[in-house]
């Protein structure tokens, strides 16, 4: 028989700091200052190329620069890279559509490799390789909790064949575009 005193009652044991709840708090706010560092910085890097705001080039001289490199239509390509930039990088900031904007940033970010890969790593092209793997993690964990992804049906539990579907998509595009700059 069992006692109905509250003294004799068992307390709940405290939420452990590792329980899911915490974790996945800690997980999501890690994914919110990923997406903005990788994310503000591609998109802050797509408006020098478009707009040459913060010191960047502007659309005309990154075009020059694109026909240096070899890429057939050079302002197009320029545009393109600027514009991928830029909203796949804003995309990437606020969490919206992460799987896409993630891919489409690594994908740019693989031919700004290529360019600078004569340069070397120090100073040549460590820091695109960076945020290209930083956007490619992102399109393969999904943006969390703290998101506009959370709020789509379709996204809001991250597949990661999302990602690596898109991550295909975009190595194979970026693989047509850099053999392109190469003829």
């Amino acid at each position: 028989m069992t006692s109905s005193h509250p003294e004799n009652a068992t307390a709940p044991a405290p939420a452990s700091p590792r329980s899911a709840a915490h974790v996945l708090r800690a997980h999501d706010v890690g994914l919110l200052v990923l997406r903005l560092g990788v994310g503000l910085i591609a998109a802050a890097r797509g408006a020098q190329h478009l707009f040459g705001w913060w010191g960047g080039l502007g659309i005309d001289k990154t075009a020059v620069v694109f026909a240096q490199f070899g890429y057939p239509a050079p302002k197009a390509m320029a545009m393109i890279a600027g514009l991928t930039e830029t909203f796949g990088g804003l995309a990437l900031a606020v969490g919206l559509l992460t799987p896409l904007a993630g891919a489409a940033v690594a994908g740019t970010m693989a031919n700004a490799v290529a360019a600078a890969w004569p340069l070397g790593y120090f100073g040549g092209f460590e820091f695109p390789l960076l945020i290209g793997v930083g956007a490619a993690g992102l399109a393969l964990s999904g943006a969390g909790r703290i998101s506009f992804d959370a709020f789509l049906p379709l996204l809001r539990s991250q597949r990661l064949i999302y990602g690596i579907t898109l991550l295909v998509l975009a190595a194979i595009l970026a693989t047509v575009t850099i053999l392109l700059s190469k003829t």
